[in-house]
């Protein structure tokens, strides 16, 4: 610590209170910024506190650096207090990570490890030895050197066999991920040129506007229902930036292009009919050259943006079903209503997380982060003290359930430190909402899944933040007009919304039984019964095109 100390002015150290938040806001850090995020634990159970956001930064591919201390190196292997092998734990992050045995060794092996996680986008992790750690050595710092190649292009062949197959194609769509980050623009250009409806994985939702009309949302299960629509009716899936691990369930008689920079992404899910290895935003320029004038809108195209207007008027729905009590769309609609054009959100993992990347707006540079692939509670809090820290002039929103948040509600105490006025949204419901869906949809009961909860607004009063509650429409107004007070104010307390919302699940779109051509009238309805899904506010993709286009 002496050593962070001395170098103050040029490094700043968060003081968090639990080792997993210091990892995982290291982990939404690198996402946010593309900068490598560094956290530090100390020895034994310090070092195992960071698995979380280790394991998150390696599964959604983010650069980030662990530094972590070790007993002196006359007390390894001796059954000394809090002496085990932490080359064995840190072995299956299958990514860089190597424990020092002379103090010389520590700058190389700590810009090794930079090098490494930069290259392949992987936490890294440098264990020393207390001893080590203390001693005094002489270095010269080594210049920076930076290694920029040339973006990745595909072959003028490669461009005219995706034409050719888009040409073919009657229900051709554009499929997205965070791969297109540096692409928006070109895909945008390029949707519109070829007239695409486009749908994207989850962590890819907050690169494209929400407004743009050939956007459909997210696919899965914390997706939208036309985004799900879509992919089944497709004939052709141009998937860009993403190595979706559920393309592995596309319907079986779809073709798919998979566009990708790194080799060994390519063909990992399913069976492409083209696989090109190329630079997002350099392919979608290519085949947006090869297209003089934009190509006609067909019915597809139509029909599937009809599905999204609908779709908006079932969640329109949903808020005006809350008078009494509060849905969870009501909240996020209100939440709607404070946001600025540059906000930053935090995500937690469960329901909350399907009700945000439904409703939340990405019109105006709003920024997202979320634990997309490891899925680790207590993400959103830690995202909020990273984000804030990462970008101290635009509004950070977070947004958790109870049981995420009451797994990390400790740190609120740092934000309240350091003075980081974040919004921290608690859709309470006394649960895990997210798996007690997951065993209904198996005929299980919720068994271990509900829990009682603390006053959260309460506690967050009681650690120094601002602490608003809402159970109704009219509670949840006045808490939102509060905030805007305290904003307008410069109060740089954070503030804890805790919104107690009615115990009703999403609506779930990892399968939808709407097509009677496929299902059959009667079981379509059963379907629609058993979820309040209806035909008349929404009808099916496949009855539209049917009917209308």
């Amino acid at each position: 610590m002496d050593g962070f100390s001395a170098e103050r002015q040029l490094v700043d150290y968060v003081q968090v209170r639990h080792e997993e938040v210091a990892a995982v806001a290291a982990a939404a850090a690198g996402k946010l910024t593309g900068k490598i995020g560094v956290a530090m634990a100390s020895v034994g159970p310090g070092a195992t506190h960071l698995l979380n956001g280790l394991y998150d930064a390696k599964m959604d591919h983010t650069p980030m650096l662990a530094i972590v201390s070790q007993v002196p190196t006359t007390m390894m292997g001796t059954h000394y207090l809090q002496d085990m092998d932490e080359n064995e734990l840190f072995a299956s992050l299958d990514t860089f990570h190597a424990q020092v045995s002379d103090a010389r060794q520590i700058p190389g092996t700590v810009r090794e490890a930079i090098e490494k996680a930069y290259a392949t986008q992987s936490p890294s992790i440098v264990i020393i030895p207390d001893d080590l750690a203390d001693q005094e050595i002489n270095y010269r710092p080594v210049d920076k050197r930076q290694h920029v190649g040339q973006p990745l292009a595909g072959t003028n062949d490669e461009v005219t066999q995706t034409r050719a197959l888009l040409e073919a194609a009657k229900r051709p769509l554009l499929f997205v991920g965070a791969g297109i980050a540096q692409a928006q623009e070109e895909m945008v250009a390029f949707a519109t040129r070829y007239q695409l409806p486009v749908v994207s994985t989850a962590p890819a939702v907050s690169l494209i506007s929400s407004d743009f009309d050939h956007y459909l949302g997210a696919v899965g299960r914390i997706g939208t229902a036309p985004a799900y629509e879509a992919v089944q009716l497709a004939d052709l899936i141009v998937m860009v930036g993403t190595q979706y691990p559920f393309a592995r369930f596309f319907p079986e008689q779809v073709k798919t292009i998979q566009v990708n920079n790194h080799i060994a992404d390519l063909g990992n899910q399913v069976a492409a009919e083209q696989l090109v290895l190329a630079d997002a935003a350099t392919y979608f320029k290519q085949l947006n050259e090869s297209q003089p004038s934009p190509k006609q809108a067909g019915a597809f195209l139509a029909a599937c943006q009809t599905a999204k207007q609908n779709w908006q008027g079932y969640l329109n729905q949903r808020v005006e079903r809350a008078t009494d009590s509060l849905t969870a769309e009501a909240v996020i609609a209100g939440l709607n209503t404070v946001i600025d054009p540059g906000a930053v959100y935090g995500l937690d993992v469960g329901n909350n997380t399907v009700w945000s990347l439904r409703q939340l707006r990405f019109d105006q540079h709003q920024r997202m982060t979320m634990s997309a692939w490891f899925g680790t509670m207590g993400y959103g809090l830690a995202a909020g003290i990273a984000a804030k820290f990462e970008y101290p002039e635009r509004q950070v929103v977070t947004v958790s359930g109870d049981g995420g948040f009451a797994m990390v509600v400790q740190d609120l105490l740092t934000q309240v430190q350091y003075r980081l006025p974040v919004l921290n949204v608690i859709l309470e419901n006394g649960g895990y909402g997210f798996i007690q869906q997951e065993k209904q949809a198996v005929g299980e009961g919720d068994y271990g899944l509900r829990f009682n909860n603390a006053n959260w607004a309460g506690v967050a009063q009681n650690m120094g933040a601002v602490g608003l509650r809402a159970t109704n429409p009219t509670e949840l107004a006045a808490a939102l007009a509060q905030y805007r007070t305290l904003v307008a104010a410069n109060d740089l307390r954070p503030v804890v919304l805790e919104a107690v919302i009615s115990d009703e699940l999403p609506l779930d779109t990892s399968r939808m039984i709407l097509d009677t051509s496929r299902y059959g009238q009667a079981e379509v309805q059963q379907y629609r019964d058993n979820q309040q899904f209806d035909a008349t506010t929404y009808p099916s993709l496949a009855d539209l095109l049917a009917n209308n286009f």
